[in-house]
């Protein structure tokens, strides 16, 4: 009966949201719908109440301004606490000093207001004309995602990465992820974010808070962040880059010892990231491909079967849907390292949605 009247409410306002089951978003196109609501008008005898509120439940993500659960905290650029990547002014700077006049002066590294753009590759000059406005539709949209970048955000918080991000280097990604296991979603998954060159058109991208991967011999920011403790080891948080963690929270990777790999040809050494953060990763993960059938659940594999650890060949990238890591897309980067656990993240999301099916 809820769910009938929050449907009612939508349609008599013109909204476009809609609510999806827990982990299983709507792949239904625009007229099947539409003819859902119709059907749920005529059903219910419930009279709509002017201004009534519809609440979120506090786990949804949004795609062309619709609604999606993914059964875990999901926190807006609309909501209280949310990083807002459609804002001109600086989010972290004095209010006086935050205005883009203010701004462009400061930051030589900012040329232009937007710290985003439109998806233009796979789209026909009409579609781009249609779409430039905010005329975004799922099923176009879904024609054009078909990648998940996966990166470390190399600040450790996610209030540390948007501040880097937004205020610093005028770029965006859609998904920020802390180190409690909070997203973060800066913006509506129509938009391209600037998060990967090449791959911001076709992508999604997340930033994982996590401070990164080093050379061996150069372990001077993982001694600052990691502090050894008996037999565990706890991330020590500067207040500055706190951001909404609370204070008194102890975070920890999900495995004490430092991880080493090979990522570019490169040995490099980092720590992994945290239980809350792979198990929001997974459930969003198992989201993505649902609501965009074309990003395949899988990470880019050799003949053998085994993760890929460097940059994929020009070829091999154009035709590549599903999951990838950054260093997969550029040659100079490395996130999201090596110690991220590939197996975890699409064995965690196959089952998840082998269960909502």
């Amino acid at each position: 009966m809820k769910i009938a009247l929050c449907l009612t409410v939508i349609a008599a306002i013109g909204g476009t949201i809609v609510a999806g089951r827990s982990s299983t978003p709507s792949n239904a196109d625009d007229s099947r719908v539409e003819a859902a609501r119709q059907g749920d008008r005529a059903a219910t005898k419930i009279p709509t109440e002017i201004g009534a509120e519809l609440k979120r439940s506090g786990d949804e993500i949004v795609a062309c301004g619709r609604l999606f659960h993914t059964s875990t905290r999901v926190v807006l650029w609309t909501d209280p606490g949310g990083y807002d990547a459609y804002r001109v002014e600086r989010r972290f700077s004095p209010r006086d000093q935050a205005g883009w006049d203010a701004t462009h002066a400061q930051v030589k590294a900012l040329k232009q207001p937007n710290r985003f753009g439109l998806r233009k590759a796979a789209l026909a000059d009409d579609e781009i004309e249609r779409v430039r406005g905010g005329g975004w539709d799922l099923d176009t949209l879904k024609r054009v995602v078909d990648q998940f970048v996966i990166h470390f955000d190399a600040r450790g918080t996610s209030r540390g990465c948007f501040e880097i991000l937004h205020d610093v280097r005028g770029l965006s990604v859609q998904f920020l992820l802390d180190l409690d296991g909070t997203i973060y979603q800066t913006l509506d998954l129509k938009e391209g974010a600037w998060h990967a060159t090449k791959a911001n058109a076709r992508s999604i991208g997340i930033e994982i808070a996590n401070v990164g991967a080093y050379p061996a011999a150069d372990r001077s920011v993982l001694n600052q962040w990691y502090i050894k403790e008996n037999n565990y080891v706890r991330i020590a948080i500067p207040d500055r880059l706190r951001g909404n963690l609370p204070r008194d929270s102890i975070f920890r990777p999900i495995r004490s010892a430092e991880i080493v790999g090979e990522i570019q040809d490169k040995t490099l050494v980092q720590y992994d990231f945290t239980e809350p953060q792979y198990d929001a990763l997974i459930k969003l993960t198992a989201t993505l491909t649902t609501i965009f059938p074309k990003i395949a659940l899988d990470y880019p594999r050799d003949s053998k079967g085994g993760l890929i650890p460097r940059k994929l060949k020009d070829d091999a990238y154009a035709k590549y849907q599903g999951i990838l890591g950054h260093y997969h897309v550029q040659l100079n980067k490395v996130d999201p390292g090596p110690a991220f656990q590939w197996d975890r993240l699409i064995d965690g999301a196959r089952r998840l949605k082998s269960r909502t099916r």
